[in-house]
């Protein structure tokens, strides 16, 4: 069984909020990361932090959305002689474009906007990024022993989960386990999710005079209006279940490529469509067969939408992996020595799955199993958002103890 220190008596906890307060003051929008990590580099230096042990990947380079740098690399040499392996504590820098002009302000035991009902506040996952700054700055400042850590802040998770995608796993030196910080309980130890795909449908029709001559048009809309009724029918929207097996599917925005509505006019037949979706769930099989249903019922409603001559809309699907479901077992390394960390502080762990995405989900898939636990977060991606400061001094506790603990 693997053994866990209790954590030090002496957490700063006004230190860590005022930390946290900074962090959210910070814009970093997805994509619009190198201001956070910036502040979080400062903040990391005035810890003790060597600036060598302080790096940036290239992830950046591969991810196909604009974004600014690459994930934020730290890594911290262990105090014991004997060689021992890695621990990965993560979380991400970005927030949702919602947080964009957040002023963070701490009201009793929460910390909340001041722009009450403009704008959400950006605990997701600026939580996070204190946590771990908190981290590290106790044990070097406690000289408390500890593993070799390597510390991973993600750029662009709130988007795709892009930077936890499209990072090498080699530059973070062979963790044997991770423990990612995003979430609302620290006593809520994630260690299975969702799988999804997210896909887009283009439809090119052809635009005619709607009032003159109607027939010789080829509405895209009404190919996306008849796909829509033959998956609502079919039950693949929504809440989907078929033979045992449970997902779930979204179509969402419905215009142009470029954002705009689609068509320009009500007497204009409109001509060309982009639709985004998603499907999701636990079976990486079922997934795919969601995603399929969509395409066959866009592929089936070009074909009864036709001009007077006979032809027919055009459609082209296109689906991506967004990320593999997976669920660690109970007895894991790393689920156990989470639930004894979690056990030492007086609290009582809940081992669960989550129906939504996250960087652990590609960690995973990298090869590293890694258990989720919050810090405070609540309301997320609303502007109802705020942080709950006693689950936040909860989870700096938590990973204080996950890092000083010894693994089996």
């Amino acid at each position: 069984m693997p053994t866990t220190a209790p954590a030090p008596a002496t957490f700063d906890a006004p230190a860590a909020v005022n930390r946290l307060v900074r962090f959210l003051a910070v814009p970093g929008v997805t994509g619009q990361e190198a201001a956070i990590a910036r502040e979080i580099t400062a903040a990391l230096e005035e810890a003790g932090v060597p600036a060598a042990a302080i790096s940036f990947d290239d992830a950046h380079t591969r991810i196909p959305e604009p974004t600014q740098t690459g994930n934020l690399i730290v890594k911290l040499p262990g105090t014991a002689k004997r060689a021992a392996k890695p621990v990965l504590f993560m979380t991400h820098m970005d927030t949702v474009p919602l947080c964009a002009g957040a002023v963070p302000v701490v009201k009793g035991k929460r910390v909340v906007n001041a722009k009450e009902g403009a704008t959400a506040l950006g605990g997701d996952n600026r939580t996070g990024c204190a946590v771990l700054v908190t981290m590290v700055t106790e044990l070097l400042r406690q000289k408390l022993p500890h593993p070799p850590l390597t510390l991973l802040f993600t750029v662009r998770e709130e988007s795709g989960l892009f930077g936890a995608k499209h990072l090498n796993p080699a530059v973070l030196g062979a963790p044997a386990m991770g423990f990612n910080v995003d979430g609302r309980l620290a006593t809520d130890l994630v260690a299975g999710a969702i799988g999804a795909d997210r896909w887009t449908v283009d439809i090119k029709g052809k635009a005619s005079h709607a009032g003159v001559a109607p027939e010789k048009g080829i509405s895209a809309s009404m190919v996306v209006a008849l796909a829509m009724a033959e998956v609502y029918a079919g039950g693949w929207w929504g809440k989907v279940a078929k033979d045992g097996k449970v997902g779930t599917s979204n179509i969402g925005p419905i215009g142009t490529a470029d954002g705009r509505s689609a068509g320009d006019a009500t007497n204009v037949v409109t001509d060309l469509v982009h639709v985004k979706g998603e499907s999701r769930s636990h079976d990486a099989k079922f997934v795919r067969e969601i995603s399929a249903a969509y395409k066959a019922a866009f592929a089936n409603a070009a074909t009864r939408v036709k001009d007077h001559e006979g032809r027919m809309a055009k459609v082209k699907f296109t689906s991506r992996l967004d990320y593999l479901p997976f669920r660690l077992k109970d007895d894991a390394p790393v689920v156990k020595r989470a639930a004894a960390a979690v056990r030492a502080l007086g609290r009582e762990p809940n081992v669960r799955v989550t129906n939504g995405g996250l960087d652990a989900n590609w960690m995973v898939k990298h090869g590293i199993p890694t258990v989720t636990f919050g810090a405070g977060q609540n309301e997320i991606h609303t502007v109802k958002e705020y942080v709950d400061l006693a689950e936040f001094e909860l989870g700096c506790r938590l990973a204080l103890a996950l890092a000083t603990g010894e693994a089996e």
